[in-house]
């Protein structure tokens, strides 16, 4: 999460052009990279929970078929600038304050105090943005429906950050040079993001089966 440090000289050159980008402009290489990442993830997610492609006319223009056939539609767009405008800022802080307040620390103090921190600091605050969020992107018309999705998801989504990032923060306090640790975090934040993404998708597409099948039987009663 870090970007201080001198870049190695035998990693891969975009990697280094990236960590050199990071180190520059810090918050602006975060918003882009966490635009990017939550486009790719929303994408990829709606591929894994089986969510049906938008139709389109047949007379529709090319490229309106092929952003229905990968599945980008307009909460595609919300997420990325959920990612950009929202996360990446959010997390930038939030990880700079942390990081500051252990800098320079390495004994085992420090390492486990880093890890309580994250935990019931940081984590808290990045589920609850998170959730909140999600409600906003998929419909939620006021605070009441906002607060009552983070309420449903909120502990088991904490559970699982808290049986992941302890082992994520340790693996990188061990084996990760901290220049290196945006992209590793990135990648770890792109796995859990997308499988917390199609879990909320599926689920959503459940309610809706339920939904029809339900009118569909009170259709029948009548």
């Amino acid at each position: 999460m870090s970007s201080q440090g001198a870049v190695s000289p035998h990693i891969n050159p975009l990697l280094a052009k990236y960590l050199t980008q990071l180190a520059l402009n810090p918050l602006r290489t975060k918003v882009l990279t966490s635009g990017v990442l939550q486009f790719l993830q929303d994408v990829l997610a709606s591929h894994l929970a089986g969510t049906p492609s938008r139709p389109v006319p047949k007379d529709a223009p090319e490229y309106a078929h092929a952003l229905s056939a990968t599945k980008i539609d307009l909460k595609t767009l919300k997420m990325t600038i959920y990612g950009a405008f929202v996360s990446a800022p959010l997390n930038h802080y939030l990880v700079g304050l942390l990081q500051k307040t252990f800098a320079g620390k390495t004994d085992l103090k420090a390492k486990i105090g880093q890890i309580l921190a994250s935990n019931f600091l940081v984590t808290p605050i990045q589920v609850s943005v998170f959730l909140a969020s999600m409600a906003i992107i998929n419909g939620a018309k006021s605070t009441a429906e906002v607060i009552r999705t983070v309420k449903a998801g909120f502990s088991q989504v904490v559970r699982i950050q808290w049986m992941v990032s302890p082992i994520a923060l340790v693996l990188a306090q061990k084996f990760i040079p901290p220049q290196l640790w945006v992209p590793y975090f990135n990648f770890i934040g792109f796995v859990m993001g997308t499988y917390f993404n199609t879990k909320l998708k599926k689920a959503r597409l459940t309610a809706e089966a339920n939904k029809r099948k339900e009118q569909e039987d009170k259709d029948k009663t009548q």
